[in-house]
């Protein structure tokens, strides 16, 4: 019904504009629908994009691949967006929505925390570039943290993102940020600098903050230059850089009195009567992302901390009400793209959480992507091997496709 009324409501919306006579274009596959006012007083891009996932997945019982258990498989839409973005009366202030339709991709709604409404809405903010590189952005989006986690899941060179973001991202969340881009020098070194104020627990809620608030900032340097399509922000060589790219970055976050165990995520901590519970949780981001020509490597490193170094939290009689994932990870991906848009691409992922949180792993990525239309139209597949210690490993296999409009 919930995607029914959207359907019908932009329907409606268009047909609105139409008696306007505002100036609809599409110029080509994978650019939106492009509106733009008759007055040239707004401009809107509309998008609609969805990927269809095939998932299997199987225990390894020993050390060989040919000993497998519990087979699990499963085919679902991952996800399917609807985007909005553009400008009003002025080219400087920007905004930007977007709408999760997708089951897998809308739940966790199911508590008095959200209302217990789905949790649709991912993006919703303005930004205002109110004096030459300095911009303010006000709303709910994706905070500075990892670089895999900013990159738009339908521009990642695999299937999805690694278990270093899953475990350790910092998400989306509503807030305050203040942006800043200039150059050193009279190249072409590029350094990008972003401070953001956030309610340090995540999308979408509506009941009051039961901690404290986020504080994080982020510093990116392009010593080279800008990338082609903000290419340090997309996954794969899809644009061919005649010379060496790179962007380098540090960012750094404290969330005061942390209300979930994963910081913007995971479960909230209160005790038996329902009071909140937590401490400070600091988090340190290092990434980069090189590319020239048909080579391009992202890697990542982070390192969570509570702040008295214990990771579990306590009550009153020293209960453990909730434990935070603290630790370190590390993320390398490699991919080779060849003339006829097929990719080649390997990832190393190794989660290392401090001691009684949980238990060390690995992941061993092989991807094999076909990019028709650039990430607008593609296929892509991969297989994992995932070594867990003290457990059972397991491999599984992902075949999908993404459609951008």
């Amino acid at each position: 019904m919930r995607k029914t009324v959207l359907a019908a409501g932009l329907c409606i919306f268009l047909a609105v504009l139409g008696t306007l006579n505002a100036q609809i274009v599409a110029p080509k596959f994978g650019s939106g629908l492009q509106i733009t006012g008759q007055d040239t007083s707004f401009y809107m891009k509309i998008g609609l994009r969805f990927q269809t996932l095939y998932l299997a997945e199987w225990d390894i019982t020993d050390d060989g691949l040919s000993a497998t258990d519990n087979t699990d498989s499963r085919l679902f839409i991952r996800r399917s967006r609807l985007k909005f973005d553009g400008w009003a009366v002025t080219p400087k202030l920007k905004y930007k929505m977007e709408l999760s339709l997708s089951n897998r991709d809308n739940g966790g709604g199911n508590s008095d925390r959200y209302s217990n409404a789905a949790n649709t809405i991912l993006d919703a903010s303005i930004s205002w570039n109110f004096y030459n590189g300095f911009s303010i952005w006000a709303g709910q989006g994706k905070l500075p943290g990892n670089r895999e986690r900013v990159i738009s899941s339908g521009n990642l060179q695999f299937v999805d993102r690694s278990r270093l973001n899953s475990r350790y991202t910092l998400d989306r969340d509503a807030g305050l940020m203040l942006l800043h881009t200039h150059k050193i020098g009279g190249g072409d070194f590029i350094l990008n600098e972003t401070f953001a104020i956030s309610s340090g627990e995540g999308k979408n809620l509506t009941a009051a903050n039961v901690g404290g608030h986020g504080y994080t900032f982020k510093v990116e340097a392009l010593p080279f230059g800008k990338f082609q399509s903000k290419g340090h922000y997309t996954g794969s060589a899809v644009k061919y850089e005649t010379k060496p790219k790179l962007a380098i970055a540090a960012a750094y976050d404290i969330n005061k009195n942390a209300g979930r165990e994963r910081g913007q995520k995971g479960s909230f901590i209160v005790d038996d009567s329902g009071n909140a519970l937590g401490k400070d949780l600091t988090s340190i981001f290092v990434d980069m992302m090189f590319k020239y020509q048909n080579i391009s490597i992202m890697g990542e490193y982070v390192k969570r901390m509570a702040e008295d170094d214990d990771p579990n939290v306590y009550g009153p009689e020293d209960d453990v009400f909730g434990t935070y994932y603290v630790g370190s990870g590390t993320n390398l991906a490699i991919g080779y793209m060849t003339p006829s848009n097929w990719e080649l691409a390997t990832r190393w992922t190794h989660i290392n959480p401090d001691e009684g949180v949980a238990n060390d792993e690995d992941q061993y990525t092989v991807g094999i992507s076909k990019f028709v239309v650039g990430h607008k139209l593609k296929v892509q597949t991969d297989a994992t091997y995932r070594s867990i210690d003290g457990s059972d490993n397991d491999f599984f296999y992902r075949l999908q496709m993404d459609l951008h409009f």
